[in-house]
């Protein structure tokens, strides 16, 4: 998977830049402590399980979700999903109505070569422990042409799902099928455009906002029926590999998660809940108005003493190489 250069300024800061996660409340943040989670890449807030997030590997891991306690950060449930072949590139995960719970296995690596794509669906356990769960499996194609995608939401009145293609000048929301069928070739067909480069989106508890987050930024939208309404920018941190984002349970708050060994997930008041998460000028702004042609750029979302902050860190990472290349 390609990254932005930038991610190397990231990557040296995110150890001195976090915010301390709270212990006694999960949706001010936590940190993964499970040793078997190295490559978090999605994130969904359990609405059956208040404080308890979904989450899951990258890839290489197997047909396993993780249920975390954002109290504690500890792993209190792994999930084996049967009934599915062996998953390819797992990115996202979103809970719908009645607590069901879809996974995407969405991601392509390759640049958007693989013919298809699956989705996989199963109902949240009402007690959480380890166990053994069957999934139904989807496949997925695009309307016009396999693609890379990381981001992926279920409405939480109507159950439709939507999934973010990844491309760095931006991409589109693509709609599902009304229901999804496990018969035959499901197809998404783009409706909105997306001004990100997308790693992971989420809907508000209500259906009304959709946060689309990136690398270094975040824009917020007004869900408007899919037809997306630009809101503002959000105040996304700076992490080391910035992959996942989801509202709490009661939509009050933004997550963001991260890849790494005890990855930090941080919290954000959500814009729609009053908050300065929306910070389309003033206290958290960083992104530029309009369309960011870009994608998602060092601008969108940053505040402005971590971009200097990291642009410090490039400026030494670079004088350091020209220092090294005039030995």
């Amino acid at each position: 998977m390609r990254r932005p250069l930038a991610l190397l300024a990231a990557a040296l800061l995110t150890g001195a830049l976090a915010v301390p996660a709270s212990a006694a409340d999960g949706d001010e943040g936590f940190a993964i402590r499970d040793p078997r989670i190295t490559e978090s890449s999605g994130l969904a807030a359990s609405r059956l399980h208040p404080g308890v997030y979904w989450t899951h590997n990258d890839s290489d891991d197997g047909p396993y979700l993780y249920a975390v306690d954002g109290a504690t950060g500890e792993t209190v449930a792994r999930l084996t999903l049967t009934g599915i072949g062996t998953p390819r590139d797992v990115e996202a995960v979103s809970i719908g109505p009645g607590n069901r719970i879809f996974v995407g296995d969405i991601g392509d690596n390759l640049g958007g070569t693989w013919p298809y794509v699956w989705i996989y669906e199963l109902p949240e356990p009402k007690e959480l422990r380890d166990a053994t769960v069957r999934a139904t499996q989807y496949v997925v194609t695009y309307a016009d042409g396999a693609r890379d995608a990381e981001s992926l939401v279920v409405h939480p009145r109507t159950g439709r799902v939507y999934i973010v293609d990844k491309k760095e000048d931006g991409g589109h929301l693509y709609e599902g099928p009304a229901k999804l069928s496990a018969s035959g070739r499901n197809v998404f067909r783009p409706v909105a455009p997306v001004d990100l480069w997308a790693t992971d989106a989420a809907l508000s508890p209500d259906g009304e906002h959709l946060a689309v987050r990136g690398y270094f930024g975040g824009i917020h939208y007004a869900w408007n029926g899919g037809r997306l309404q630009r809101k503002g920018r959000l105040s996304v941190p700076l992490q080391g590999q910035g992959e996942s984002v989801t509202y709490s349970a009661d939509g009050t708050r933004l997550l963001y998660g991260s890849e790494g060994a005890e990855s930090p997930v941080e919290a954000r008041q959500a814009p729609d809940a009053g908050g300065d998460g929306d910070s389309g000028s003033g206290k958290g702004a960083g992104a530029q108005d309009g369309k960011n042609a870009g994608g998602d750029g060092p601008k969108d979302g940053v505040d402005a003493g971590v971009l200097v902050a990291a642009a410090a860190v490039v400026a030494v990472v670079f004088g350091w190489g020209r220092l090294r290349r005039r030995r």
